[in-house]
């Protein structure tokens, strides 16, 4: 699956773990949306940080055989790397204890990173990787670069606060949510306003942000671009686990919507690869084109 022209993308944040109950799969949504946009063409970097241990020796392999450079994700010598206990509910939804702290917590940038973003054409960081202050400083270092920023908005209780939050959002040209979050992000920023559409375009004029886009569940999407709403509303599928699903379709949103598609398009393609993961096991399935437009047909 190839969008068009190779976008330099760098991604900030966590390399993990997922560890279900019968195997452990690698994830951390910035990875998630590194790995997807790699296969729609991108050329990726990670910039990330794993203990000097077995696990996390296994992921820099197994990112490196995925394609992407590892070259920006340093090694922590008193932290283990991290991992996330994921539990599933009987439709699939995710619930996920986060082990802190961890390596991830405490990314220290080198020189190659801080090149890395000053080269690439997007940016793509979390709200996650800054619930301790090394990793949150770090990324705000990266923030005053001159980039593409994108910011995948990822509520994990107790792990954020909307100071940090608000800051995060005034630093990006473009925001996603899920509907909950931006709800929740909403109500905190005492928005009069109670319909996602609403809300959407209420944050923006509370933020720098150019863009956002709010994903539903099995209901699709919503994407405001240009100062218009374009909605998705999702394709049938059985859920396995929506683990990734989300990452999936920021990565195939990005690419496309950065590669000059129509924005109609764009969602439309982005919700059918979030759904495709959605119908598979884990964070990052493999996905051929003929899956997409097939579903896209439905």
């Amino acid at each position: 699956m190839n969008n068009g022209k190779s976008l330099k993308v760098a991604a900030y944040g966590e390399v993990l773990w997922d560890v279900f109950e019968n195997e452990k799969k690698i994830g951390g949504a910035p990875l998630n949306v590194a790995l997807r946009m790699k296969t729609l063409g991108c050329e990726v970097v990670m910039i990330s940080c794993v203990g000097n241990d077995e696990d996390g020796q296994a992921i820099i392999n197994q990112i490196k055989g995925l394609g992407l450079k590892t070259d920006n994700i340093v090694i922590a010598e008193d932290f283990p790397t991290g991992l996330v206990n994921v539990t599933l509910n009987d439709r699939g939804s995710a619930s996920y204890e986060i082990n802190y702290p961890s390596a991830w917590d405490k990314i220290v940038l080198n020189n190659s990173a801080r090149k890395t973003v000053e080269e690439a054409d997007v940016l793509i960081y979390g709200s996650l990787v800054c619930r301790d202050a090394i990793s949150r400083n770090a990324l705000e270092e990266l923030l005053q670069t001159n980039v593409y920023k994108v910011f995948d908005v990822n509520l994990r209780k107790p792990h954020y606060s909307f100071e940090i939050l608000n800051q995060l959002m005034k630093s990006a040209n473009f925001i996603k949510f899920n509907d909950e979050e931006l709800l929740e992000i909403a109500s905190a920023l005492n928005s009069p306003f109670e319909s996602l559409e609403e809300n959407m375009y209420f944050i923006l004029k509370q933020t720098n942000a150019e863009a956002m886009c709010v994903t539903k569940g099995k209901h699709g999407a919503l994407l405001l671009w240009e100062g218009k709403i374009y909605e998705n509303e999702g394709y049938p599928i059985k859920v396995a686990d929506t683990v990734g699903a989300g990452d999936s379709f920021l990565a195939a949103l990005i690419t496309s919507l950065l590669n000059d598609q129509k924005p109609q398009m764009a969602i439309d393609f982005a919700c059918a690869i979030g759904a495709l993961v959605a119908e598979a096991p884990g964070a990052n399935p493999d996905i051929s084109n003929s899956k997409i437009e097939s579903l896209m047909l439905k």
